[in-house]
């Protein structure tokens, strides 16, 4: 039986990975809350799990390769393919540009399941879907922990989240908790220029 946003947030919850305070995200907005996946993929059953709810997702569509961005969605991408009984990938930064490397090979044969651990914006995995575009691989959809923007980014192929929040960001110049002068947390950072 598939969890439920709830029962997911629970499981951020209790490894301590659902922050609150004052975040500059990777996107450079401000949030009150941040979501800090590798407390929960520091645990290897909790990382099951929660791989186990996109195999179940996604397993139907008959992926032949899972593919996530470094460095997240590596454990993510391993955890899923294992489960899924398929080759893992993942893609990573090269002189500031997205890439497949490491003699990782897809081709127009290769049914792609993408995985990602957290979504604002999507600029990564706007990022990863044009590289394996580049191959010719058909892409059937995206698998991803958590989606900050409550559902707003279209990625242009099917996508699910198992935790959805709305969570509220602020632009720098104009965010209340600067404002109010609360202390701010860069939190880990994707390695975007």
């Amino acid at each position: 039986m598939p969890k439920t946003n709830d029962e997911i947030l629970d499981i951020f919850k209790q490894s301590g990975a659902f922050l609150e305070g004052h975040f500059v995200l990777t996107s450079g907005l401000h949030s009150p809350h941040y979501v800090e996946k590798f407390r929960v993929l520091e645990h290897p059953d909790l990382t099951a799990q929660l791989c186990a709810e996109f195999a179940e997702q996604w397993g139907g569509e008959k992926p032949t390769v899972v593919i996530g961005p470094a460095t997240g969605g590596i454990i993510l991408a391993h955890e899923t393919a294992k489960q899924l009984g398929v080759s893992a990938m993942f893609t990573e930064r090269l002189d500031g540009k997205m890439t497949l490397r490491r003699g990782f090979n897809v081709g127009p044969e290769d049914r792609v399941l993408l995985v990602e651990d957290v979504v604002t914006t999507g600029g990564s995995v706007f990022e990863v879907i044009d590289v394996v575009k580049e191959t010719g691989a058909q892409i059937l959809g995206l698998a991803f922990l958590v989606d900050r923007s409550g559902g707003k980014v279209d990625f242009g192929v099917p996508s699910k989240a198992l935790l959805t929040l709305d969570v509220v960001t602020y632009q720098p110049d104009s965010c209340p908790l600067c404002d109010a002068g609360t202390p701010v947390t860069k939190p880990g950072r994707s390695g975007k220029s």
